[in-house]
């Protein structure tokens, strides 16, 4: 391949594998994507490329929606919840980063392949509804509508006061602080009335199967950790932001790794979204072993 075939597909990597990534909800599976999106760059007639990004785009959409099929199947039979897994960011924002939150991951996870399609592409990553059509085999009618409900949906998971980064770290630090020490009086103030914590250990770890919903399940919850371990039963690895919300890498017991985000409107923790499969930690280990 010549040199700069290859450089023009480095330039889009980065932007290939988050737009994989938020279509699959998983950053191992967006590389294989964008692996294989390479592969099949490197067998193309690039004299028959006009814009390489439009291009390099439509393969991986169309990668993703056929991984989709097969990722769906997989989910119908997962243990417990399932959460996207954890992107971590680093400590200064990358300029183009995207305003999707792991909540708004989950609620594109209602959204049929064709909408999430066609709200990313459009809403997220800026293409025109004539190259979306083209990717997905639609006039530009059908991708206007499709695009219309998915933002619809979306709109109405997005907050409504998105939480600034100095907030955010407060309460997540306040947040951790309390459960570790047992100090139910904070958690309490904390926590919204209609707080709801899920926990994704995919069979491979403890987890709870259902949701925890309200804030006294969730309280009596983080109560009976704190009699059964005492103080020490956690500690915290390192305050991160995941996919947009705060929260921290943690150890429970001295190994047991995991994620913790927390979705936060209006000075109170509404979701609590805790990631223990270690399955979707490899790049979490990565990260600790790197520092």
């Amino acid at each position: 391949m010549p040199p700069e075939a290859a450089n023009d597909f480095e330039v889009h990597r980065s932007r290939l594998v988050r737009l994989a990534y938020r279509m699959l909800g998983s950053r191992a599976a967006a590389e294989d994507v964008v692996q294989d999106a390479w592969l099949r760059w490197s067998q193309v007639d690039k004299a028959t490329v006009r814009e390489a990004g439009a291009f390099l785009s439509r393969i991986v959409t169309r990668l993703c929606l056929d991984e989709m099929k097969s990722a769906r199947a997989r989910r119908e039979h997962y243990v417990g919840s399932w959460l996207p897994e954890p992107m971590l960011e680093p400590e200064e924002p990358e300029v183009d980063a995207d305003e999707l939150t792991m909540t708004l991951m989950l609620a594109l996870e209602r959204l049929s392949p064709l909408e999430r399609a066609a709200f990313l592409l459009h809403e997220v990553f800026g293409q025109p509804l004539n190259e979306i059509a083209a990717t997905l085999g639609r006039d530009a009618t059908s991708v206007r509508q499709l695009a219309s409900r998915a933002r619809k949906h979306v709109q109405e998971a997005r907050p409504r006061y998105p939480v600034d980064r100095a907030e955010g770290d407060r309460l997540a630090q306040a947040f951790f602080v309390a459960a570790h020490n047992g100090d139910m009086t904070t958690l309490e103030t904390l926590l919204a009335q209609g707080v709801v914590m899920h926990s994704d250990g995919g069979g491979k770890v403890f987890a709870f199967i259902n949701p925890i919903e309200g804030r006294e399940r969730v309280l009596r919850l983080y109560e009976g950790m704190f009699r059964k371990y005492g103080a020490g039963w956690t500690e915290m690895v390192e305050p991160v932001w995941i996919d947009g919300l705060p929260g921290f890498i943690s150890r429970e017991h001295g190994s047991l790794l995991q994620t913790t985000a927390l979705h936060i409107e209006d000075g109170r923790i509404l979701g609590i979204y805790i990631t223990r499969n270690p399955d979707k930690l490899t790049s979490v280990r990565d990260r600790l072993r790197e520092n």
